[in-house]
């Protein structure tokens, strides 16, 4: 990777990745292959590419709250438990053929756009927030889930989680992606500690990309506050059926 130009397309991924990740979700089913074909190992690419992500939650967490939204301690509590679980999903070594995975996801994908389209919308009054007591455990419970998944590949998560947060916790769309960027932080720093300790992370190549990363975040996020519930579920639209197409047909 010693082309200068393998940097520029790094740092173009990237911010393309950090702006999708921070809205909607999925941006590491592009981030991935990217660095599979500039010649990493899929082990390697995915190990690196959580530096980037890392740096992309910071900024995004950042951006956020340089607008006001912030939902702590609540993104705290959800951010350990899956800290938990991205732990054990990053040691779990699954065999599972390729095609056999994207066409599940890509199933998965198109469920999701379907509750986006078809679930009736809340109106103001019903997004009275529901963040403890047992809607609180019920977020633990489910957020240590992800975190298993989200240790071991992490691609589509984030979009589940907004779903989730949404119409469970009663978050608006948007403080449900500043909830979301806080959380996957936490659990990202504890997966990346275990590719790092099996040296599966190409640092520099990670480092590169996280340039791009973190500046699609910071204004992705900043963006997102400024357009509202609107513009976020319909980026998260257009963002799923593209990846559902992707994984079903390429």
């Amino acid at each position: 990777m010693e082309e200068w130009y393998y940097n520029v397309l790094l740092v173009a991924t990237g911010f393309v990745v950090g702006f999708i990740n921070t809205i909607a979700g999925g941006g590491s089913l592009i981030s991935l292959p990217v660095l599979i074909f500039l010649g990493l190992p899929s082990s390697v690419a995915n190990g690196t590419n959580r530096v980037a992500v890392g740096i992309q939650n910071i900024m995004a967490t950042a951006g956020f709250k340089s607008k006001g939204v912030s939902t702590s301690p609540f993104n705290i509590y959800l951010g350990i438990s899956a800290l938990f679980g991205a732990v054990l999903g990053a040691r779990i070594a699954v065999d599972i053929k390729g095609e056999t995975f994207n066409k599940i996801l890509a199933a998965i994908m198109i469920i999701v756009v379907l509750l986006i389209l078809f679930k009736p919308k809340m109106k103001l009054e019903d997004l009275q927030e529901r963040l403890t007591g047992k809607y609180l455990w019920i977020g633990i419970i489910a957020f240590f889930f992800f975190g298993i998944y989200g240790g071991f590949i992490n691609a589509g998560l984030g979009i589940v989680i907004i779903l989730f947060l949404h119409y469970v916790n009663r978050m608006s769309l948007v403080r449900s992606n500043a909830t979301k960027v806080v959380a996957v932080l936490i659990y990202t720093l504890a997966a990346l500690l275990v590719f790092a300790m099996n040296d599966k992370v190409d640092w520099i190549v990670g480092l590169i990309l996280a340039v791009g990363n973190g500046t699609g975040a910071w204004v992705a996020s900043r963006f997102s506050v400024r357009k509202g519930d609107g513009f976020v579920r319909t980026f998260m639209v257009i963002v799923v059926v593209g990846m559902a197409i992707k994984l079903w047909f390429f």
